[in-house]
């Protein structure tokens, strides 16, 4: 999953939240060197990537995205998720998405010393342009893929990425819908998370 599905699977914890949105630059064992909340924000970020790694709906978008991403289509798949919980946001929460944005910037600049460098250098950039928010909008999702492959080893292949989604946007949302109900149920049973929703999650 991509940055704004890891935060929303946090739920209300702040430590919780910085821990799951670093969870990607924090390798190994290194995650004991954090305080113990953050820690297991980290942990949690592991096991929601390892439960999406493994359900047969992200394996089929991503076999969708293969002839244009090879081994990087996970990435993109992940980008496209986090565009379907933004665009549907109300349906997941009883907070705006504005609202959610402000809390979780707030979040990592008042734990700005505890962020990897490499955190430190995108938040910025993150805050700056709302990305959090961008992902609602489906155009938006050009210019995210448009700088990932600037900055990254992604392939410069946005225009065929939004092609697919294009001519499959009724499959990807229809494997979204069923694959983050049941990522959902995961983390609040198996963690303990609280997440404020409305009562029915769509499926």
């Amino acid at each position: 999953m991509n940055y704004l599905a890891h935060i929303y699977l946090s739920g209300n914890a702040d430590e919780i939240i910085l821990g799951n949105f670093i969870g990607d630059f924090v390798k190994g064992n290194k995650y004991l060197q954090y305080p113990e909340q953050v820690a297991f924000g980290i942990q949690l970020h592991r096991s929601i990537d390892s439960f999406t790694d493994n359900h047969a709906h992200v394996k089929t978008c991503i076999q969708l995205l293969k002839p244009g991403y090879g081994r990087y289509s996970g990435i993109i798949t992940d980008v496209f998720f986090d565009h379907f919980l933004a665009a549907n946001w109300n349906e997941y929460s009883v907070f705006t998405l504005r609202q959610f944005a402000r809390h979780a910037h707030a979040v990592f600049l008042s734990n700005f010393l505890l962020l990897p460098f490499r955190v430190k250098q995108f938040l910025p950039f993150l805050i700056q342009h709302k990305r959090l928010e961008s992902y609602a909008q489906r155009e938006s999702l050009f210019h995210v893929l448009e700088i990932m492959s600037r900055r990254t080893s992604l392939p410069a292949n946005s225009e065929w990425a939004m092609q697919i989604l294009h001519q499959e946007y009724d499959q990807f949302e229809a494997l979204f819908r069923s694959f983050f109900a049941e990522l959902i149920t995961y983390v609040e049973t198996d963690f303990g998370i609280k997440i404020d929703r409305p009562h029915q999650i769509p499926e």
